[in-house]
C-alpha cells in the first residue's frame, strides 16, 4: 500500500480542511504531516462550522485513525482548547487520535520570540500569524527544541528551563522583559493534558499500516508557494508544505507516495505580507473577497484577492507531483461576466511561463486569457451533468493549461456541496 498526500498548492487556504473530511471515509488513518496551530482548517456539515488549527481534519469521521505527525510543531494550550471545544461540540477525540512524541513543542516564550522578532522587521514584517511558528522551527533545526517525548523524562522541568531562561535572555537583549508566570502555569498544566493522549512512535504506527494493507492520507497545512524553500521567499511559512514534507514529517518513504492531491481555488488568495502577481485592487478584488468570504480562518486577517495563477499552480504542481486536481470555491465566481485567469509573466517585455526565482519585481505583469463566466447559481448542484457549458469550458481550459486532470469541483462551503467528475 502506499500513502495519498492532499495538499495545497497556492498560498494556503485553498479549502483542504472540507476535503480532508470528504476523502476520509476512504482512508484508514489521516495523518498531519507540517505546520502548526497558524493553519486553520474549516469545515461545515450538518448546519454546524468547525476550524481546526492542529488536530487533523479526518477527525470527524468515525472509526478512523488521525495522527499528528513528527513534522508538526504543537501547541499544548491551544491544542487543548480545540480538544474541549470540540468535546463540548460531541465529539470526543481521544480514543481517535494519536500524537508523535518526535512533533515539537511551541514554548509561551516561543510566542514571545514571534512577536519580537517581527516588530524588529518594522516595514519589512512577513505577516506572521504570531502563534510562535517560526522560533519553535529554529530551534528544532538548531537542535535546542523540545520535543513532546521529553515531557516523558524526569529530567523534563530543568530541560523546559533551560530553553525558556535561553529565551528570556534573547528577549532582554531585544529590548523586552515579560511576564510570563501566568502563561507558563497554563503551558505546563496543558502539558499534563497532552500527556493523556496516545503518544507514539508514529513513523511505526503509519509503515506497519500500510504494510497491513491500510489506506493512509498525509494531510498538509499552508500552500505549497508558502514552502520554505520553494515558495515565495522570504514571504513564507517555516516548514515545507510541499509533498515531500510528508515523507520527512511523517517518515513515509518516497517510494510509498501514491495519489497526490492539488487543492486550488478558482481563483487567488493570499494572507499577510509579500508579492501577489495577479492580486486585484479593484472592486473586483472586493466582490471576490466578499463574496467568498474570504478572511483568515486562525487570524481573521483580511485575505487579498485576484484571479487565478496558472504560472504558480504549473509549477507547484511540479514540484510535488500532483496527479489529481481539486477545484474550490468555484460558486464564488458564479455571477461574473468574465473570468480571467494568468497564463504567462511579462518581465522586461519578455513573455515568461516559467515561475521566477523572484515575483516581488514591480516589473513582472500578469498575461491574461478572458473567459465568458458562466452567470449560474451552482450551490444547489449534485453532478457535473448540470454543470453550465461556459463552466465545463472552463474546466476544460485549465485541464489543458496544467496537463492535470480535475477530479473534484467544490461549489459551497458544505461537506454535501462537493462534485466528484468522472476523468479519464
Amino acid at each position: 500500500m502506499k500513502v495519498d498526500v492532499l495538499l495545497g498548492l497556492q498560498w494556503g487556504d485553498e479549502g483542504k480542511g472540507k476535503v480532508v473530511d470528504v476523502l476520509t471515509p476512504r482512508y484508514d488513518l489521516v495523518a498531519r504531516f507540517q505546520g502548526g496551530p497558524n493553519a486553520g482548517h474549516t469545515l461545515e456539515f450538518e448546519g454546524k462550522k468547525y476550524v481546526l488549527r492542529s488536530i487533523p481534519s479526518g477527525i470527524f469521521q468515525k472509526g478512523r485513525t488521525n495522527i499528528i505527525g513528527n513534522g508538526v510543531v504543537l501547541d499544548p494550550v491551544l491544542f487543548k482548547e480545540e480538544a474541549e471545544a470540540l468535546l463540548e461540540s460531541g465529539v470526543d477525540i481521544r480514543p481517535l487520535l494519536k500524537i508523535s512524541k518526535k512533533a515539537h513543542l511551541i514554548l509561551p516564550t516561543h510566542r514571545l520570540l514571534d512577536a519580537a522578532n517581527e516588530k524588529a522587521k518594522g516595514g519589512a514584517k512577513i505577516g506572521t500569524t504570531g502563534k510562535g511558528i517560526g522560533p519553535t522551527y529554529t530551534d528544532k533545526i538548531s537542535r535546542n527544541g523540545l520535543r513532546l517525548g521529553d515531557t516523558l523524562a524526569p529530567d523534563f522541568m530543568s530541560r523546559y528551563e533551560a530553553a525558556r531562561n535561553k529565551h528570556l535572555a534573547q528577549l532582554k537583549n531585544m529590548g523586552e522583559t515579560p511576564d510570563i508566570a501566568e502563561a507558563e502555569a497554563k503551558w505546563l498544566d496543558a502539558i499534563e493534558y497532552l500527556k493523556t493522549y496516545d503518544l507514539v512512535d508514529s513513523e511505526f504506527v503509519i509503515n506497519r499500516a500500510l504494510a497491513d494493507g491500510k489506506k493512509v492520507l498525509c494531510e498538509g497545512a499552508q500552500g505549497t508557494l508558502l514552502d520554505v524553500d520553494f515558495g515565495s521567499y522570504p514571504f513564507v511559512t517555516s516548514s515545507n508544505t510541499v509533498a515531500a514534507g510528508a515523507c520527512t514529517g511523517l517518515g513515509v518513504a518516497p517510494n510509498k507516495i501514491g495519489d497526490v492531491y492539488g487543492i486550488f481555488k478558482a481563483y487567488c488568495t493570499r494572507v499577510g505580507s509579500g508579492p501577489f502577481p495577479t492580486e486585484l485592487f479593484d472592486e473586483t478584488g472586493k466582490k471576490i473577497r466578499d463574496l467568498g468570504h474570504e478572511y483568515g480562518a486562525v487570524t481573521g486577517r483580511e485575505r487579498r484577492c485576484g484571479w487565478i495563477d496558472l504560472v504558480a499552480l504549473r509549477y507547484a504542481i511540479m514540484i510535488d507531483g500532483v496527479t489529481k486536481l481539486i477545484m474550490m470555491k468555484s460558486d464564488v465566481l458564479d455571477g461574473f461576466d468574465e473570468i480571467k485567469a494568468c497564463v504567462a509573466y511579462e518581465i522586461d517585455g519578455e513573455k515568461v511561463t516559467d515561475f521566477p526565482y523572484s515575483i516581488e519585481s514591480e516589473t513582472i505583469k500578469p498575461v491574461y486569457v478572458t473567459l465568458p463566466g458562466w452567470k449560474t447559481d451552482m450551490t444547489k448542484m449534485k453532478s457535473e451533468t448540470e454543470f453550465p457549458k461556459e463552466f465545463k469550458d472552463y474546466i476544460a481550459f485549465l485541464e489543458k493549461e496544467l496537463a492535470t486532470p480535475i477530479t473534484i469541483v467544490s461549489v459551497g462551503p458544505d461537506r454535501e456541496q462537493t462534485i466528484e467528475r468522472q476523468t479519464k
